[in-house]
Formats: structure tokens, sequence, C-alpha cells
């Protein structure tokens, strides 16, 4: 760290780096280098035994990408951070780190189709049970509890259900059986800050409102540093128990030297180390661009969302607009709790013609993109049921808030009159369905 501010605007720009010590860079350098010189063998095994800790191989950590980590662990409030080649590395090592085959974790249903699709097949492929509950009531995480659950998984701001998770409830039942909470903040990046509300471990998809720009695709996992590995040591044996790939070493007490970081270490050294799905140190550069702009881009984006918000809520054609600021009940409560700043650059709506409606209406588009991403700086439109939720059935479609005339929109920044009159372009043009 190189402030002691807690301030998101400040730490931005100046966590994790001040200047280069060597050239007095102020622009973090990109170590485009797969390997780092040893200073002796002795040097080399210390590092190696974890003894020491330092640069060994890019695939595993990296100067560039270090400060990015530590960047996003001093805006979260998380003791530190492993950044990882993509959101989808992101969400499965967080599970791999702590469930094995034979085990399960308990996930809310209210998730982006891209991980319901992991758990559901290719964690079970591997042999981790992913058990989907309904988060509308929190018990229900309990109720889907045994011996073999190793953590409960949700999103904040649920892409494209968008009605926000409910963090402390959760985070209150798992901890006094040693499950901790991991939260995928990837649409509440500034507004929510998961750990100050029990959450374990924080993981985002970089390439969404942290980028910003669309041009670089990361994950990032980070540790908060606040839940008791050791106080349930058969609940996480992943943690408790001797590992064969590190001679026998067991994480929780091997790294108490380093503080309360077992669970992120044992993720780089292990999960990182083998199976490869490393940060690139030119994106962890241009990711590190795109966040030192993330709290001033996310006014505009959660300003201009819940403008968008208003008006389609009294446009023809549409017969339900879902954003936080429109929720009422629980959901605004929710909202209200954990967002702070705005509601989100996310939105969505039904249209009466249903998918073929959908269809005209993203056809009909002209500033806004047709693309499978959200969080750009540019607004972007996409009809989930045709694409990144076509993997889905119809009833695991409908689960996740998914219709055949559900529309999501991500909200840039442009000047909200345009952005207005693209969208009432496309509603005239779907009306004729």
């Amino acid at each position: 760290m190189t402030t002691k501010s807690i301030h998101p605007e400040t730490l931005v720009l100046h966590a994790g780096w001040r200047a280069d010590p060597t050239t007095g860079s102020v622009a973090v350098p990109i170590h485009q280098t797969t390997s780092y010189q040893f200073r002796s063998p002795e040097h080399a095994e210390n590092l190696f035994a974890l003894k020491e800790l330092g640069n060994i191989y890019t695939r595993i950590m990296n100067p560039t990408t270090a400060v990015l980590e530590e960047r996003l662990a001093a805006i979260e409030g998380g003791v530190a951070a492993l950044a990882v080649a993509s959101g989808q590395a992101a969400s499965a090592f967080s599970i791999q780190n702590l469930a094995r085959a034979g085990d399960n974790i308990v996930s809310s249903t209210d998730l982006y189709g891209g991980t319901w699709n992991l758990f559901a097949n290719t964690l079970k492929d591997q042999g981790i049970d992913v058990r989907f509950v309904d988060p509308s009531d929190p018990e229900n995480f309990r109720r889907a509890t045994d011996d073999k659950t190793r953590a409960y998984y949700a999103e904040t701001l649920p892409n494209p259900k968008l009605v926000v998770f409910p963090i402390a409830e959760v985070a209150a039942i798992g901890r006094p059986l040693g499950i901790p909470l991991i939260i995928d903040n990837t649409a509440a990046p500034i507004l929510c800050r998961p750990f100050d509300h029990g959450a374990a471990i924080v993981v985002y998809s970089t390439t969404k409102y942290i980028g910003g720009h669309g041009t670089s695709i990361g994950g990032m996992i980070i540790d908060g540093g606040n839940f008791d590995w050791f106080r349930n040591k058969e609940r996480q044996p992943m943690l408790n128990t001797p590992d064969r790939s590190y001679h026998g070493a067991i994480w929780a007490e091997a790294t108490k030297p380093l503080g309360p970081v077992a669970y992120i270490i044992r993720a780089r050294v292990v999960l990182l180390r083998d199976l490869g799905a490393a940060l690139s140190p030119m994106n962890a550069f241009q990711i590190i661009q795109g966040l030192e702009t993330l709290p001033l881009r996310m006014e505009r984006h959660c300003s201009n969302a819940t403008t968008v918000a208003k008006f389609l809520s009294g446009q023809q054609g549409v017969t339900k607009v879902i954003h936080p600021s429109l929720a009422t009940g629980s959901a605004r409560e929710r909202a209200d709790r954990y967002l702070h700043g705005g509601y989100g650059g996310l939105l969505g709506f039904e249209l009466a013609g249903g998918r073929e409606a959908g269809v005209k209406f993203i056809e009909s588009l002209k500033l806004f993109y047709h693309v499978a991403n959200i969080g750009d700086v540019r607004s972007l439109a996409i009809h989930p049921a045709s694409t990144t939720h076509s993997q889905l059935s119809a009833d695991e479609q409908a689960m996740t808030g998914v219709t055949g005339g559900y529309v999501r929109l991500s909200i840039g920044i442009e000047h909200i009159d345009d952005i207005i009159g693209d969208l009432t372009h496309a509603l005239n043009a779907a009306q004729t369905v």
C-alpha cells in the first residue's frame, strides 16, 4: 500500500504503486516476461519452498499483475487477491479451491448463464455437486447444506435477474457452520463491498466494469482474510489436511506467518500453478487503466440506467422493467442496504411481443452494440434467451430470470438523450411484430 486512504476514488490511483524505483516511471510498467532471475540457488530454493515470497514464473505471479491485485484488494477491503485469465476462471477456481469430487456447494439460482453452465455441468462432471436454491428465502441455503457442503455462492447483483442478493443473511447462516460465502461482485464494483456484510471471498470478471473499455478479458479472486478456516477443520479439508503436491503442507498452518491468507495462497500456488489460467501482463496493464476511472464511470452508468428504467416504464409494449431503482418490498430494501451511490448500470425489460419482438428490438438498435458483454463504456444490448442463456433449459432460463421477451441492457456513459433516442427507435420497430 502506498496510501492509507479508504476512499475508492483515491485507491484506484494510488494503492499498491507509486513509481518505479529504478526509472521513476509513474505508470505501472508492463513486465512482459515469462521468467525471473534468481539471486542464488538458495534464493530459488526458498521461493519454491514458500520460505520467501517473490517472482518465479509469470504463470504464477507477475509484477504488473501484482499491482492490479493489490489495488483491487485495497478497494474491497481484503487482504490479498489473485488475478486470473477470465471471470469464468475466477468462478471455477473459487470453488475448486475448497471443493473436490464428492463435495458440494450451495448456489443461488440467480446467476449469469455461463456460471450456471459451469456449475450445473462442468463442475458436476468433476464430481462437485452444485445445489441451486432460491435466494428470496436465505434459509434455503441452510436447508440444502450437509456435511459435505464447502461454500455458498451468489452474485451481488445477479445478471440478468437484477434482484440484490441477501449477503449478510446468508453469510450469517454459513459462518457458524464453517461455510464461507463467495460473492461475485462483477455488476456492482464500488457500489457494494461484500466483505463489509460478511462475505469471505469476492470474485470479479474484470473484463466488465473494472476494465470498462472492452479490450481485455480478466478475472480476480479476493480473500477477505475475515474467515476462520480453523473453526471447523472437517468442514474445510482442502486447507486443513496435508497437500500431496506441496510435501504434505497444511495450508491453514503453513501460511500463518504470512497472515490470514491460506485461501488465496493455495489458489495461487496450487490451482494457478497446475491449471495455468494466468492473466497476461498486457491485460493486467489494460485493466489497471480502466480501474483508474471506475468510480467516475460507475456514477454515469448508474444515473443513465436509472433514467432509462424510468423511461421504459412508461412505454407501450413494455410489460415489465427490471432495475433495482424500481424494486419494491424486500428487494428494494436489500438494494438500498447493499448498494451505495447508485443501483447499477444493468437493466432488463419484457416486451409484450415475446421472442420475436425481442429479436426485432435488437435488430433495430443503431447506437447500442449487440454483444455478449456488460460493463463497457458503450451501451450494449442482448437477447439472453437466444444467446447467453441459450444452453439452459426452459426451466433453467426461468429460474435465472430469462424469458423469450426479455432484453438485457448494459447502459453506457453516452449522453442520455442519445441513449433514449436509440431505444425509442428500436421500441417502435418492435411494435410492428
